[in-house]
């Protein structure tokens, strides 16, 4: 399984390869619905090591590694810096390829932000979103983290960027596993990768400004770790103001909370997607404490 400049289509069981983007398949014939999985900055598909086995027997599943993430490395056509509507076109891509017309998304952290941008394309691919650890409206708290992040790019290098902000994100020693997890996968970034994503900042604030605006048809479950600290308080209040939003709140766990407690996160998701129950008008949750 590996990503390159080929044109060809490689199909090594549910491993595939193309000139893009690198993803993994996984199909069923007790469903046609798919669920589309987006990880976070850094992240690969090995931040669904925990949730594509407890998925794959209801759902077609598609997880896709982002540019420059996991084995998407050398993307076709290249670019000096990106911006959102690059990113989008990379997944859009997939979809095409995949003849896949309506998903579930499942999204992780930034992945959140990319959903975002996705839905303002083509909302018509979406049927239910499900948003873990998720970037909303900005907040000071937000805003600080944010700019902070953009002073330290001018004198720490990426590795060193990415070791100091995951312990601000998730500072707590039960959230070392989730911690450690994403700072092996962040290693495979390079400092001239990193580089180019920072150039959705320009970007940032007003797409999430937009999203937080607009009507949103869709059905979504928001789902956040009690420790998320920078990130909790706006997702609440998003919640709170869509009728169609459920929000869901795992105790004891940080913003990376499906790595952390998959089991109580797995159940949650399955929930809300079982296309044989009724969403509630208004569910707010707490998921039970998970020892797994």
């Amino acid at each position: 399984m590996q990503a390159g400049k080929s044109n060809t289509l490689t199909r090594d069981g549910f491993n595939i390869t193309l000139k893009t983007l690198h993803y993994q398949i996984h199909r069923t014939s007790k469903s046609e619905k798919w669920i589309v999985f987006l990880h976070g900055a850094g992240g690969s598909i090995a931040t669904w090591k925990q949730q594509l086995p407890a998925f794959k027997a209801q759902f077609n599943l598609l997880a896709i590694d982002l540019r420059d993430h996991g084995k998407s490395k050398n993307i076709d056509p290249s670019y000096a810096s990106y911006h959102f509507n690059i990113v989008s076109n990379d997944i859009l891509e997939v979809l095409e390829k995949e003849n896949i017309k309506k998903a579930h998304f499942v999204t992780l952290s930034f992945g959140s932000v990319l959903i975002q941008a996705l839905y303002n394309r083509r909302s018509d691919l979406v049927d239910k979103m499900v948003i873990i650890g998720g970037i909303f409206n900005a907040n000071w708290m937000i805003k600080g983290f944010v700019h902070l992040a953009r002073l330290f790019n001018l004198f720490l290098s990426y590795p060193a960027m990415y070791r100091i902000f995951s312990f601000l994100l998730m500072p707590k020693r039960r959230n070392q596993v989730a911690r450690r997890v994403y700072q092996m996968q962040a290693k495979k970034l390079t400092q001239q990768e990193y580089l180019k994503w920072i150039g959705l900042y320009s970007e940032f604030f007003i797409l999430l400004k937009k999203f937080s605006n607009q009507q949103i048809d869709q059905e979504m479950l928001i789902i956040m770790g009690g420790d998320d600290y920078i990130f909790l308080p706006s997702a609440r209040q998003f919640a709170n103001n869509r009728q169609n939003a459920s929000f869901s709140i795992v105790p004891k766990a940080g913003h990376i909370c499906n790595i952390e407690k998959p089991s109580a996160v797995n159940k949650e998701i399955l929930n809300f997607l079982d296309a044989h129950k009724d969403l509630p008008e208004r569910r707010l949750t707490t998921v039970p404490f998970d020892t797994n």
